[in-house]
């Protein structure tokens, strides 16, 4: 057994020094306390990167196929009413979706931005008392209401019940209604006055778009849409008005979820119009990216950029449409951001290094302190210093 424990005491890496040869300075005792403070505030930092997620950043080609694209949106048209805003997104590959109304909400404002009502679009029609029916004659008694669509039916028992209706069947089939008080159910609707009585006002439209995931745009603009000799139009004859103030503000504009440390650069954007008529763009360039936590759920969701360019009306030149149209493109490459925790290992590893390098640091520091104060002290007893 002694001669086990002799062998362990000839192992020791750190040989004792008798305290009789210690020696004691003031700057010893100062680089001391400093490296103490040192080594402390290190050791926080390492404590503080191993309690939080770090994030790691991967660069990927993007593979996905058949996948949807969400849009959420909430703009204010601050001088444009709800009753003439409408939306239209379209895709290169041909796909369309006119004047949509699902999952869209409209929230009328007055002239200081305040809300006057909310509701979902397209909802709620004013009831028609005594309607025109679609021979001519009046509703009569236990009679089926079936009204005209004014040469717009697809079919000879279509039948056009509302002035919505009747703008949706001019719609589809590309021509433009250009006096509605020529159309009963608009007339009996009061849809002209109800545009003079919302005049002045403003209009907060929000709610989201699924769709493809692939290049397109959405637009904001006045007016049905239809489609004319392929070209897109928008039905303004029917408002009567010489120009439309397009002046919005984008309160939030994401494509999918958000994630954290995700920044949306045109949340509370806005642009004020000058003059008479003009066409607002914005081209973004989307990136899909995937947010991995630490507990491993998976986000799915995209970041984009944004450059921005404004049309305005010139003289000798065809009005453009009064609009705000958002044109996306979407990146091949695929972000990756992945939370991970610090190993203890490598923590451990770190906290090793820091001791050990600011004792060492220390130490030739203490040496160069204590062998330059030996010399001076020694020119100065031989009267060589000066």
């Amino acid at each position: 057994m002694d001669n086990i424990i002799g062998k362990l005491r000839n192992l020791d890496a750190y040989p004792k020094v008798n305290e009789d040869f210690y020696s004691r300075t003031l700057s010893g005792g100062v680089i001391t306390l400093a490296s103490s403070i040192v080594m402390v505030l290190l050791f926080i930092s390492e404590l503080r990167l191993y309690l939080h997620a770090v994030t790691e950043t991967k660069l990927v080609v993007d593979t996905s196929r058949g996948e949807t694209l969400r849009i959420n949106f909430d703009v204010t048209f601050p001088a444009l009413p709800c009753s003439l805003l409408s939306l239209d997104a379209m895709d290169i590959s041909g796909e369309q979706h006119l004047d949509v109304k699902h999952d869209i909400i409209k929230k009328r404002l007055d002239s200081n931005g305040n809300a006057i009502e909310a509701r979902p679009d397209g909802i709620g029609a004013p009831k028609i008392e005594n309607p025109l029916q679609r021979h001519g004659g009046r509703l009569e008694h236990n009679e089926t209401y079936c009204g005209s669509c004014y040469g717009g039916e697809s079919a000879d028992d279509e039948c056009c019940n509302s002035c919505e209706e009747v703008r949706e069947a001019y719609r589809k089939k590309g021509w433009a209604l250009s006096n509605p008080d020529l159309i009963d159910q608009c007339k009996r609707e009061g849809f002209l006055q109800r545009i003079k009585d919302e005049d002045g006002e403003g209009c907060n439209i929000y709610g989201s778009l699924e769709v493809n995931k692939v290049a397109g745009n959405f637009h904001f603009a006045p007016g049905k849409s239809f489609q004319q000799s392929n070209v897109h139009v928008h039905d303004l004859l029917a408002f009567q008005k010489d120009s439309f103030n397009i002046s919005h503000k984008i309160n939030r504009l994401t494509y999918g979820e958000y994630f954290p440390g995700v920044v949306n650069p045109l949340d509370s954007v806005q642009w004020r119009q000058d003059t008479p008529s003009a066409t607002y763009q914005y081209f973004i360039k989307v990136v899909p990216t995937v947010y991995k936590d630490v507990s491993g759920n998976t986000i799915q969701s995209n970041q984009f950029s944004v450059t921005e360019h404004v049309k305005t009306a010139e003289v000798g030149r065809l009005q453009s449409l009064p609009a705000v149209f958002f044109f996306y493109d979407l990146s091949p490459i695929k972000v990756t951001f992945t939370e991970e925790h610090v190993s203890f290992l490598h923590f451990l590893t770190n906290v090793c290094a820091i001791v050990g390098g600011v004792f060492t640091v220390s130490g030739i520091l203490d040496s160069f302190v204590y062998h330059g104060q030996k010399v001076i002290k020694k020119k100065m007893e031989l009267g060589k210093f000066s």
